[in-house]
C-alpha cells in the first residue's frame, strides 16, 4: 500500500504530509480546487513527466516522496534487486526533486535512479486512470497481457517464451553454422593451396630463429676459413723457406773460412734452423685448425635457401612470425574438415530447430485456445460490470488475431479489446470508441473484471464517475470498493455515492496564503466533517438539513461496507 506522500512546494501545495489509509480513499472538493494535483504529484513521483510549471512560484525547488508497503510477493522486489536497489524496512520510497529551472533528480530508497528506472518500480506499485488517460491499461499492447491476467496463463506463456527463446537461438546457430560453412567453401580452393603449401613447408616452432643463429655462425665461419687459407698460402710460399734454407748454407760456408771466431755465425746458423723449423710447426698448426673448422658451403647454401622460403611464406600469409605459419595451417586445415563433416553437423541443427519449432508451436497453439476460452469468460465478466454502469448496451469482444506464421515470444495471437457503445453499432477499438466518462469506467469494469488478477499495490481513478449518478455512481462506488479489497484505490470524485463508500476521506481546499498567492491545502475529514462534506456533494453551495441527513444516510447506511482498519 502507500503509506505515506509527502509533497513541498508543488505546483500550488507548499507543504503536505499525510498517511493513508487502506482500502479507498476519496478526494473531494470544489472544482478547481486542485484535487488533479495531488494525482499529478504522485505520478510525477512514480516516473511521470515533469514540466517547469511544476514547482511552487517562489520556491527553488519541488519534491515528492511517496512510501509504498507492498506485500512480501510482489514484483517490486525481485525488480529493486535486479536493478541493484537496497531494500531496507520492507518500503520502497520514491522521490523526485525538480528544480525550478526544470532540471531534477530521483531516488529510489535514498540511492540515486535514473528517470526510467523511477518509471519502472513505479508502473509496478502504481496505475493511474483518468478520463482521457489509460496509462497504457488500454494500449493494444496491454491487451495480451490482461487477457492472460484473466485466464491465470502465466506458466503457459512463460513456457511459450522459453521454447522461444531456444527455438530462436537454435536458428541463430544453425545461420552462424551454415554462413561460416558457405564461406568456407567459397574458400575450399584456397585453403587446400594453403594446407598443401604450408603442409610441404613443414615449418616447426623456433625454426627459423635457430636457422638465423645457424647462418650467423656458417658465415662466420667461412671468413675464419679465408684467413686461414691465406696464412697458409703466405707460408706455402717456398721463397721463404728456400731463402732461409740459402741463407743457412752460405753461413755455413762462411764459417768454415772464419777460423777466428765461428762462434758468432754458429749462433745465426741456429737462429735460421730454428726459424725453418717454426715456420713448418705454424703451417701445420694453421692446417689442423682449418681442419677442424666446421664450415661447409652446402650447408651454407641450404639454409639460406630455407630461409628464404620461410619468409617468403611470412609475407605471403601476412605471419608476423614464422610461427604464426603453423597457427594459419591449422586453422585452414580445420576448416577443410569443417567442410568435410559440415552436412553431418547441419543435418543434427536443422533436426533440432525442426524439434524446437514444433515444441513452440503446440505450446502456442495450446496458449491460443486458452486464450480463446478466457476471452469468452473475460466477456462475459465485462457484460456483468457494465450493467450496472449505465453501459448496459455496450457490447465488449476480444479480438484474437492468430497467425502461425508470425510467431514471437508471446505466442502466435495479436489480442485487442473491441467495443460497441450503443446497440447495433459497429465494433472498434476501445480508445477510439468510447468518450471519456465511458472510457473511465470500461477501465474500472475492467479492473473489477480482473480483480485479484494483479499485482498492482495501488490504483487511482480521476473522475471515474463523471456524468453518472444515482445508483450508477453508487454502482461505480461499489466496484471501487471491492477493488479496494484487493489493493489501496484512490478516486477523484464528485459524486456523494462514491465518497459515502470510502474509508478514508480527503477534502481538497483552496486557500489564500499568507505570503500571497492561492495555495492547496488537504484536509482528513473526521465522521463529523464528512457528512458536511457529503451533504455540500449532494446539495450544492447551500447545505441543508435535508442533506444532512441524506448524507448521514449514505455513510451510515447498510450498503455501505464495514470500514477497513486505517493506518496511523
Amino acid at each position: 500500500m502507500l503509506s505515506a506522500l509527502h509533497i513541498q512546494d508543488f505546483v500550488l501545495i507548499e507543504s503536505l504530509k499525510a498517511p493513508l489509509g487502506v482500502g479507498l480513499t476519496a478526494l473531494t472538493g470544489e472544482t478547481g480546487a486542485g484535487k488533479s494535483i495531488l494525482l499529478e504529484a504522485l505520478g510525477f513521483a512514480a516516473g511521470g513527466r515533469a514540466t517547469r510549471g511544476g514547482v511552487r512560484d517562489g520556491a527553488k525547488s519541488g519534491v515528492v516522496s511517496a512510501a509504498f508497503e507492498p506485500p512480501a510477493d510482489h514484483a517490486v522486489w525481485r525488480l529493486l534487486e535486479e536493478n541493484g536497489f537496497m531494500v531496507e524496512d520492507d518500503q520502497v520510497i520514491l522521490r523526485r526533486v525538480q528544480r525550478a529551472d526544470g532540471k531534477g533528480r530521483a531516488f529510489i530508497n535514498d540511492q540515486p535512479a535514473s528517470i526510467a528506472s523511477l518509471r519502472m518500480i513505479g508502473a509496478s506499485l502504481l496505475e493511474i486512470h483518468g478520463q482521457h488517460d489509460g496509462r497504457g491499461f488500454l494500449t493494444v499492447a496491454m491487451h495480451r497481457t490482461l487477457l492472460d491476467d484473466f485466464g491465470a496463463h502465466q506458466i503457459d506463456v512463460e513456457n511459450v517464451r522459453s521454447l522461444w527463446r531456444a527455438w530462436r537461438e537454435a536458428q541463430e546457430t544453425l545461420a552462424e553454422r551454415r554462413s561460416a560453412f558457405d564461406q568456407n567453401m567459397r574458400e575450399a580452393e584456397y585453403l587446400r593451396f594453403v594446407s598443401e603449401e604450408l603442409s610441404e613447408l613443414n615449418t616447426e616452432r623456433g625454426e627459423e630463429a635457430a636457422l638465423a643463429d645457424r647462418r650467423a655462425d656458417l658465415i662466420a665461419a667461412e671468413k675464419v676459413a679465408e684467413d686461414l687459407d691465406a696464412a697458409l698460402k703466405l707460408l706455402a710460399d717456398e721463397s721463404l723457406e728456400s731463402s732461409l734454407a740459402s741463407s743457412a748454407r752460405r753461413l755455413s760456408k762462411a764459417a768454415a773460412k772464419f777460423a777466428s771466431d765461428p762462434a758468432t755465425l754458429n749462433a745465426a746458423i741456429d737462429r735460421l734452423d730454428s726459424a725453418l723449423s717454426e715456420v713448418a710447426e705454424a703451417r701445420g698448426a694453421i692446417e689442423l685448425a682449418a681442419s677442424q673448422l666446421t664450415f661447409d658451403a652446402e650447408e651454407v647454401s641450404l639454409v639460406e635457401e630455407r630461409l628464404f622460403r620461410i619468409r617468403a611464406a611470412m609475407r605471403k600469409y601476412g605471419a608476423l612470425q614464422a610461427d604464426d605459419l603453423i597457427d594459419v595451417l591449422s586453422r585452414a586445415r580445420e576448416a577443410l574438415s569443417g567442410l568435410e563433416k559440415g552436412e553431418a553437423d547441419f543435418a543434427a541443427l536443422e533436426a533440432k530447430v525442426q524439434k524446437l519449432g514444433a515444441s513452440y508451436r503446440r505450446a502456442a497453439q495450446g496458449l491460443t485456445r486458452k486464450r480463446v476460452a478466457a476471452a469468452a469468460g473475460l466477456e462475459a465478466a465485462m457484460a456483468l460490470e457494465l450493467a450496472p454502469l449505465k453501459l448496459g448496451k455496450a457490447v465488449f469482444k476480444v479480438s484474437i488475431d492468430t497467425d502461425i506464421e508470425k510467431p514471437g515470444e508471446n505466442g502466435i495471437d495479436q489480442v485487442e479489446f473491441m467495443v460497441a457503445t450503443n446497440a447495433g453499432a459497429a465494433l472498434g477499438p476501445l480508445k477510439s470508441v468510447a468518450s471519456g466518462g465511458e472510457l473511465s469506467r470500461f477501465v474500472l469494469a475492467m479492473k473489477a473484471a480482473l480483480a485479484q488478477k494483479e499485482s498492482r499495490t495501488v490504483i487511482i481513478f480521476d473522475e471515474v464517475d463523471a456524468g453518472v449518478g444515482g445508483a450508477v455512481a453508487d454502482a461505480v462506488g461499489e466496484r471501487l470498493s471491492r477493488l479496494a479489497n484487493d489493493a489501496q484505490v484512490l478516486v477523484v470524485t464528485h459524486s456523494p455515492q462514491v465518497a459515502a463508500r470510502a474509508d478514508t476521506h480527503w477534502l481538497i481546499e483552496k486557500n489564500d496564503s499568507t505570503k500571497g498567492g492561492v495555495l492547496t491545502k488537504v484536509r482528513v475529514l473526521d465522521p463529523g466533517d464528512r457528512v458536511e462534506e457529503v451533504a455540500r456533494m449532494l446539495s450544492g453551495a447551500t447545505v441543508t438539513d435535508e442533506a444532512r441527513a441524506a448524507a448521514a444516510s449514505l455513510l451510515g447506511g447498510p450498503e455501505k461496507p464495514s470500514p477497513r482498519r486505517k493506518s496511523a
